[in-house]
């Protein structure tokens, strides 16, 4: 069990962190798993980066985006699984 807890500060911090968030629930909607009773997590991350497509080329876009930011900010994020 983890003994660790995290606390998110910032809003650049916070808005990462939803992104994220956002990015694993997709990759769970694409194997059928249902992540909200509400709004999918494909449906935000369509209206709030205008992306078009299906959700397999939402997922890759925002993965690509998302693999550029960690190589961008390896050095912050070292030690810190994301």
């Amino acid at each position: 069990m983890l003994n660790e807890s995290v606390l998110i500060q910032g809003k650049t911090n916070i808005n990462n962190y939803r992104m994220i968030a956002l990015l694993k629930g997709l990759k769970l909607e694409l194997k059928g798993i249902k992540v909200s009773r509400n709004i999918s997590c494909y449906a935000i991350l369509k209206s709030e980066f205008n992306l078009k497509g299906s959700r397999q080329k939402v997922y890759d876009h925002l993965n690509a985006i998302y693999k550029d930011w960690i190589e961008e900010n390896k050095e912050n994020i070292e030690g810190n699984r994301i």
